[in-house]
Parts: structure tokens; sequence; C-alpha cells
């Protein structure tokens, strides 16, 4: 069972002790992050010492990167202290499952370390319907085991993900939810129930907890590739209040919906994963299936074009993690990619190692 701490029954939301509180969990998951790069990243030397370790990061961008994590956690604070979504949501941290999988993580390291050392990017030890996939998905992302295509990884990959942002994750997926709620919100004609909210690449479903947090009646729906991690998201969501979202498993280059059907539609660290063709083919269909007047949201890491400040960093992700197509991504105008596909009023925001793009498809298409 997940375990959902109701903390603003015994914590005022703009009292001190509240704020202290949620500084504190999330000092402690940094400090269990921290802890834990020093000691993997020490026997990784030990075990594969020839592999590159990237560049030593100066001290003035460690300095930058510890001040915007700062800024990430008193904006997400104040989006909850402004009632966007509940408090609840900043500590709702699935601890059981922390427990359950941290042993896996290092039991798994064996394989990690045994795929770095053979540069071998296309191991899978669960048997899977190659066919049934595009080629550019068939990839241990990460390193990790089977990829995205088995129910280890999709029980691992939410504390992977955790551990590897310090803690971060959650809180930059959560900053799609002010503009997704504006967004969904200017349909005043519309019932709360008959909105409706695409999560593309919906994963083991971490996004679609914080909209239905946000927008408790609207109609959600989310696409993945992966059947493990759908139903690791259905298990997941299933146990929250709420009617439960509509998974699918789809491409999300070919969306199985019809035109123009909802009224926002999200997408969260998918894009850096995508060769460009997809990218373009993902957005298409995005566009295709919001409604006129209606908002694509994409959250992604950070880009070469406007952190330069962070190219030490952006340099070594994809040689520590492998991210076939990061490069590529890091140089993309994805503006320039929304506005070829018709989306209007493309409008780019940063938090922390994460852009953000909020871009609106217009009220009257012809």
């Amino acid at each position: 069972m997940r375990s959902t701490p109701s903390i603003e029954q015994f914590l005022p939301l703009q009292s001190d002790l509240g704020k202290l509180a949620y500084q504190t969990l999330q000092q402690g998951k940094g400090a269990l992050s921290l802890a834990h790069k020093v000691v993997s990243n020490r026997l990784s030397d030990l075990v594969v010492p020839e592999r590159d370790k990237g560049m030593e990061l100066p001290p003035e961008v460690l300095q930058k990167i510890t001040q915007l994590r700062q800024q990430l956690l008193e904006t997400d604070w104040e989006d909850a202290e402004k009632g966007i979504y509940p408090v609840s949501l900043l500590f709702d941290t699935n601890w059981e499952d922390t427990l359950q999988y941290y042993p896996q993580v290092w039991l798994d390291m064996a394989n990690v370390w045994q795929r770095v050392r053979e540069k071998n990017y296309q191991d899978f030890q669960t048997p899977i319907d190659k066919e049934n996939y595009p080629k550019y998905y068939l990839q241990n992302f990460h390193h990790q085991t089977d990829g995205y295509l088995s129910d280890q990884s999709a029980n691992l990959y939410d504390l992977q993900v955790e551990l590897l942002f310090s803690g971060t994750a959650n809180p930059m997926r959560r900053r799609i939810l002010a503009p997704l709620k504006e967004a969904v919100e200017a349909f005043r004609d519309t019932p709360p129930a008959q909105k409706r909210v695409l999560d593309v690449a919906c994963g083991t479903g971490y996004t679609l907890q914080g909209i239905r947090a946000t927008l408790p009646k609207a109609s959600l729906y989310g696409v993945d590739l992966s059947p493990a991690y759908l139903r690791k998201a259905n298990q997941i969501l299933s146990q929250i209040p709420g009617e439960l979202p509509q998974l699918l498993h789809a491409n999300a280059e070919e969306l199985p919906y019809l035109d123009n059907y909802f009224h926002s539609v999200t997408s969260v660290f998918l894009f850096h994963e995508l060769p460009p063709q997809a990218r373009q083919n993902v957005i298409n269909e995005a566009y295709r299936v919001t409604q006129p007047g209606g908002t694509f949201i994409i959250c992604d890491s950070i880009q070469a074009l406007d952190s330069p400040e962070f190219a030490p960093n952006m340099k070594n992700f994809p040689i520590i993690f492998h991210e076939p197509y990061y490069r590529h991504y890091i140089t993309d105008d994805l503006v320039k990619r929304l506005e070829t596909a018709g989306f209007t009023e493309v409008q780019t925001m940063k938090h922390f190692m994460s852009k953000y793009w909020v871009a609106k498809k217009a009220a009257s298409v012809a």
C-alpha cells in the first residue's frame, strides 16, 4: 500500500514548522543520494577502472547547482502554499518501495558494470518481442537492466531517478502543474469531469499522480510504450482517490485518440530519449489530439541553447549514463519544432536542471 502522509492535518500549510518539515525531508533525500553516489562511484572505479567518468565540475558550477536546487524547492513549497496542489503531495514519498527496492539497486550493479565494460546497450535479460517497438526504444537507457521493458526496471525506476537528481525529480515534475491548471481551467464552459488531460510517456504514473491532486475531477489519460511501466502505474494510481486514469500501451508517434480530443497534453522527461524525427512526430501528434485553445506542456532536461554555464554537466550526462540521443537534444530547437507543428505562443522556463515549454493551440484552427 502506498504511503501518503496527511501532513496537512497536523502542520498548518503556512507555518514555519510545515516548511521546515519539507526542507528536512528534502535534505534527507539529498544526503541519501550523495552517500549513494559516493559509494557507487568508488565501487565503479574499482570494478570498471577504464570507464569514462566525465569532466570534474568547477566549484562555481557546483555552487550554482546548489543555489538552483534551493530555488526549486522554494518554488515547490510556494506553489503548494498558493493552493495549486495540496501540501500532501510534497510529502508523498513511497517509503515502502524505497525500503523494498533499494537493496535491488545495489544487487543490479554487477549487471550495470558488465554493460559499461562491454559497451553493451541492447542487453535484455527478460524475453521480449522486439518487433513491437521502434528500434530507438530498444536500449538500456541509463544502463538499467532490461531498459524500460521489465517489471524489475519499473520497480526500480522512480528510486533510481530520485537518487540521480538528489531528491528533486518530483519537484521538477511538479513544475508543469501550475501552467497545466491554468490552461485547463481556462475552459470555463466545460464541466470539470469533462476536461481531458493526456500524459504522454506516463511511465510509472508519477506525473499523473500530481495531475490528479491538482485537477481532482478531470478525466486523465496516459500512454506509454512499456507494458511493465503501465502495470506499475496502474498499481500505484489505483491506490489514489478519484477516477482511475485510462492507461494505454501505445507509441507516442501514433497516438490512438481522435483529433482535438484533449484540453491539455503533457510530456515529462521523454524528448531527450528520442531521436530527432521521433521528437517531431510526437509533437505533431500532440498538436493533432489537442483541442483548439488547448495547451501542450513539455518538461525535460536543460539545453546548451540557453544554459551554457552547465555545459560540463550536459557533456557528462550521456557519458556516464547511456543516453544515445541526448547530445542532439541539447542543441535541438523545440520551439521551432512546436511552431512547425502548428503551436503558437510558445513560452519557455527553467527550474534547476529542467526546462519547460508551454505551447498553445490556437482557439480557432482552420
